[in-house]
């Protein structure tokens, strides 16, 4: 499930927050759904636990991930903010593409609308 790259500049655990992002993102991973613990990710990613410990407590003040004492890590989903700025980030890569494969904002937009319709119809 997680990938880690040793030969990247990004440090582990920043590898490792990142992946949990995007597994919530995805909905790979669930509100209140219980991640694997320290010790068993730190031993299949062959790190020391202090590394996924570093990542589940940064996640944890971030308001993604919460423990509850004696039962785990749980996902409690992505804040606002952050399910804002990755839908932002995701845009920004959508108009990126338009614009190479020339098509207008005002083009964009009516997609959009069209979709929104469609999935408001199904």
């Amino acid at each position: 499930m997680f990938l880690i790259n040793t030969q990247s500049n990004e440090p582990i655990y920043e590898q490792i927050k990142r992946q949990i992002v995007r597994f919530i993102e995805a909905g790979v991973l669930q509100p209140d759904e219980k991640l694997i613990s320290v010790r068993s990710l730190a031993q299949q990613l062959n790190i020391n636990p202090n590394t996924v410990q570093k990542a589940y407590q940064e996640l944890e003040a971030e308001g993604i991930l919460y423990t509850l004492p004696k039962k785990g890590v749980f996902v409690r989903g992505l804040p606002a903010s952050a399910r804002v700025s990755g839908v932002e980030t995701e845009v920004r890569q959508l108009l990126q593409l338009c614009r190479k494969l020339k098509i207008s904002t005002e083009e964009l937009i009516e997609i959009i609308r069209k979709e929104g319709k469609n999935d408001v119809d199904r």
